[in-house]
């Protein structure tokens, strides 16, 4: 089978692997696994700095994907059945592979009365709720998204969806900004056209948002920006995937406003993404419009290239592996 290999920044192939194989028995402590065929898969921010290289983790066989939809072709558990299609997350994103073996817990039941695209944005959706549910009640209050890419506009989609008053989505390039009203933003900002503090304020009529969130994270992180568009004692919440070390971070500009600020990571398989897979498929949120690019996996580099860069409005860019069945 293959898998992928970023055997240098930049670049990625696909190279021969073995197929895996279950023990008759799970592990100790595991209720069962599954071996996971993917067939509909997307990019995400955080597989980039693997693309990229990095030295914060190892770079190792199978990096990186790890929103995917596809079959059980083997099972050792009780949960699943062999033939069941799930959405499935891999562990530290090791998804790039024709088949591996994952914890059956780490799978949900899929959407049906939706285009498949559609129902795999549960798992970066699921990410988004379990962010906002450290956050207060979101009714009638006023919030930025700093940061308009795949999770910024997931971001403007829940916060509309649970009652936020207005939502400035805020980014550097004006493609992705023409994105934002179709997902819940009530207003736009392009900070490179503009002073976004100031923009903000006169959308919010001389006021700065009640709470800021930061949908950018790893080497192109907006904290400082996020700070300055707090307001006293106003909420920060932090999604973006942080770089380990930030240089010229102005913490005590924020300490000064008395500002609390949330993070988030690793939400719950048993709540999250299958209440997102639940807004996906009543119709709650419409993520349609985020899916902007197809690319067959063969194409993988290319796929990678164009995500990278922002190109061409690319916004959730999907990679179908061939064992994808034609619809």
């Amino acid at each position: 089978m293959l898998a992928g290999d970023m055997y240098a920044p930049g670049k990625i192939r696909l190279i021969e692997q073995p197929e895996p194989t279950l023990n008759a028995s799970p592990p100790d402590g595991v209720s069962g696994q599954i071996i996971f065929q993917p067939e509909t898969t997307c990019l995400c921010g955080s597989d980039l700095p693997y693309f990229n290289g990095w030295n914060e983790w190892p770079i190792e066989t199978a990096h990186s994907l790890h929103e995917m939809i596809g079959t059980v072709t083997a099972t050792n558990g009780k949960r699943w059945k062999v033939g069941e299609r799930v959405l499935a997350v891999p562990v530290m994103q090791q998804g790039l592979a024709e088949r591996f073996i994952l914890d059956e817990n780490r799978a949900i039941t899929i959407a049906t009365n939706v285009p498949e695209e559609e129902a795999l944005m549960a798992q970066p959706l699921g990410t988004a709720i379990f962010a906002l549910k450290k956050l207060p009640n979101l009714l009638d209050l006023d919030v930025a998204v700093v940061g308009q890419g795949p999770m910024g506009q997931l971001m403007n989609a829940s916060l509309a969806n649970m009652g936020a008053r207005h939502i400035i989505g805020i980014d550097l390039l004006e493609d992705r900004l023409k994105v934002s009203p179709k997902m819940g933003a009530t207003a736009t900002v392009c900070n490179s056209q503009e002073d976004p503090v100031a923009a903000v304020k006169k959308i919010l009529n001389g006021n700065l948002p009640d709470i800021v969130i930061e949908c950018v994270g790893h080497a192109d992180q907006q904290m400082n920006l996020c700070f300055d568009l707090c307001k006293q004692k106003g909420e920060l919440l932090c999604f973006g995937v942080p770089p380990q070390i930030i240089d010229g971070l102005r913490w005590r500009d924020l300490f000064y406003k008395n500002v609390t600020v949330h993070t988030s990571v690793n939400p719950d398989f048993r709540l999250d993404f299958p209440l997102a897979m639940q807004w996906i498929a009543e119709g709650r949120i419409n993520v349609a419009p985020i899916i902007t690019h197809r690319f067959p996996l063969a194409q993988l580099q290319e796929a990678f290239e164009l995500f990278r860069d922002r190109r061409d409005g690319a916004i959730k860019v999907i990679v179908e592996f061939p064992s994808k069945k034609p619809s």
